[in-house]
């Protein structure tokens, strides 16, 4: 009796009851959590950390070379340059720069601040090789970092800096005390111009001939280990959270090209123009472009190129699921040239004008699957908000979307979005509008529908030199997702 009054009990406590309760006979309900209520998708890895996904959300900012090479119409300079070279003809204004580039709808940008022959543009403890050590009265007044986060945060722009791992000038290149007590503390000094800076720059220079102090020669290093990459990312995050340390950072990569161009097919994932579906590691990409006629940096005669290239460059880059970094260089004065200001101009107003009305907002939307359990209804995708997003059940690969309005609209490109926080999935999908309700034409054919990623814009008439044309006039478009890695999931689908 003893035993069997001991189960009772503790059966009963078990089951959240007393003893007493259960030989009375006194049952209750179980309240039950379940595991996952709103049937939310999984993550399918790899996927981008916090600061990657604030980075790859900038889309859009600028370049500024700006240093020696200015002043002696080098792009690499040697490191043996007099620092009186070294001459602006008028205090350097950031804030001009970042004020152009903001009108073109560009988002934020990174100054180069050290490039290779070591010269730095801010009073650094690490050499003499700086910007306040000439004779000429605006180089000592002149401090880019400092400036340049100053006029960023004034206009709510992000910013960062570009510093070359590589230093021509420096006795110590090549050695351990180099990356200790030069590029090491370098960086540190920059991080504390500000912790709100969105990228740190690091080229994939890895030696060569210089002036190394005076000994001249050639010094190569193995950059993979020679920089202590993994120590110095885990420093400058400390002070930073939400930088990204570019190239030898191994936070984003280089698409591979210096033409504001990737592939129509781009993972999130690999190296490359294309990087890989089967990558474990989430490595974006960013494309650089030179948006002037000559070099990186300022060089007399140059001249920008035309509004209508630069928009193409924006469609094949940050169109292709990649962020595009674009090169303005500032002049010996550290001004951005009036014919600079014009082409940035018209860029904005090409961007505000092609991309200003979403018609998909004004459509029916419907689509063939949704998933069940939560909230991942097709109007998701027109509601504004990135954090909702529409999806399929798991294992429903495939489905169609579709958008119709009661009256003709006039249709150029398509947007598409996914919710890259659990993973980039979509492989395939094809567009076709009607312009009866009945027939339907594909559009866009002569390009790759595969990658989404965090954006793509498709020209429906297939070309990214002649986007705008005429358009299209349709009371219908679909948007089909052929394959995908898992349930597709897309938290934006916009029509221009």
């Amino acid at each position: 009796m003893l035993r069997k009054n001991f189960l009772l009990t503790l059966l009963g406590l078990l089951a959240g009851f007393s003893g007493e309760a259960w030989a009375q006979g006194s049952f209750g309900v179980v309240s039950q959590t379940l595991p996952n209520p709103t049937n939310e998708p999984k993550e399918v890895f790899p996927v981008p950390s916090e600061r990657q996904m604030k980075w790859q959300e900038t889309e859009f900012y600028a370049f500024f070379h700006y240093g020696m090479n200015t002043y002696t119409g080098l792009e690499w300079g040697n490191g043996d340059e007099n620092v009186n070279t070294f001459a602006p003809t008028r205090k350097p204004d950031p804030e001009q720069w970042l004020r152009l580039c903001k009108a073109a709808e560009m988002k934020g940008g990174i100054a180069v601040v050290k490039h290779h022959d070591g010269f730095c543009l801010w009073p650094t403890e690490t050499t003499n090789h700086h910007c306040q050590n000439s004779s000429n009265k605006f180089a000592k007044e002149t401090n880019i970092p400092r400036d340049f986060a100053a006029a960023a945060k004034k206009l709510g722009m992000k910013y960062g800096f570009y510093v070359s791992p590589w230093d021509r000038n420096s006795a110590h290149y090549g050695t351990d005390k180099y990356v200790t007590d030069v590029f090491l503390r370098q960086c540190f000094e920059l991080s504390q111009y500000g912790t709100d800076q969105f990228e740190m720059w690091f080229d994939g220079a890895r030696g060569g001939t210089g002036y190394y102090g005076g000994s001249y020669g050639s010094r190569d290093i193995d950059e993979s280990y020679y920089y202590d990459i993994p120590n110095l990312r885990d420093s400058v995050h400390r002070v930073c959270p939400d930088i990204i340390l570019w190239g030898l950072g191994g936070e984003a990569r280089w698409c591979g090209t210096e033409s504001g161009y990737t592939n129509e097919t781009t993972w999130s994932m690999g190296s490359g123009l294309s990087g890989s579906e089967t990558e474990w590691k989430w490595n974006p990409s960013e494309s650089d472009a030179k948006a002037t006629s000559h070099g990186w940096f300022y060089h007399d005669g140059e001249w920008p190129k035309d509004s209508e290239t630069l928009f193409k460059m924006y469609l094949e880059t940050v169109g292709r699921n990649a962020t595009l970094i674009l090169n303005f260089p500032p002049n010996k004065a550290g001004r951005l040239t009036d014919a600079d200001s014009t082409q940035l101009y018209d860029l904005g107003n090409k961007l505000r004008s092609r991309f200003k009305t979403d018609l998909a907002k004004t459509a029916s939307v419907r689509a063939t699957l949704t998933r069940s359990g939560g909230n991942y209804d097709v109007s998701n995708l027109i509601d504004g908000d990135k954090n909702t997003y529409w999806a399929t059940d798991d294992g429903q690969k495939s489905a169609t979307i579709t958008f119709t309005w009661d009256s003709p609209q006039t249709v150029r490109y398509v947007m598409l979005q996914e919710f890259i926080r659990k993973g980039q999935r979509v492989k395939g999908f094809s567009i076709e509008t009607t312009a009866d309700g009945t027939t339907w034409t594909p559009r866009a054919t002569n390009i790759q529908t595969t990658t989404i990623g965090y954006k793509r814009i498709i020209p429906l008439n297939g070309s990214t030199s002649d986007s705008y044309g005429s358009g299209y006039k349709v009371r219908g478009l679909r948007v089909k997702i052929t394959d995908s890695r898992a349930c597709p999931l897309l938290h934006t689908l916009s029509v221009y």
